[in-house]
């Protein structure tokens, strides 16, 4: 049998995807829903560059 060395990703820690952020602010508007405005701009998720969504990375030997 092979064995297959893999190790967790350190950027994304296994949870193959970058959380999103978001930043609030009063002094700058973001987006209006309905009649209130939404004052925090929020990144959305993305796919971990470094894994490539598999949560592992393989170790090269």
């Amino acid at each position: 049998m092979a064995q297959e060395n893999t190790t967790i990703c350190p950027t994304c820690q296994g949870k193959k995807v970058i959380a999103g952020r978001c930043e609030c602010s009063m002094e700058w508007r973001g987006t209006q829903e309905g009649e209130n405005w939404e004052d925090c701009q929020c990144t959305p998720e993305v796919q971990c560059p470094t894994c490539h969504g598999t949560g592992y990375i393989e170790s090269g030997k």
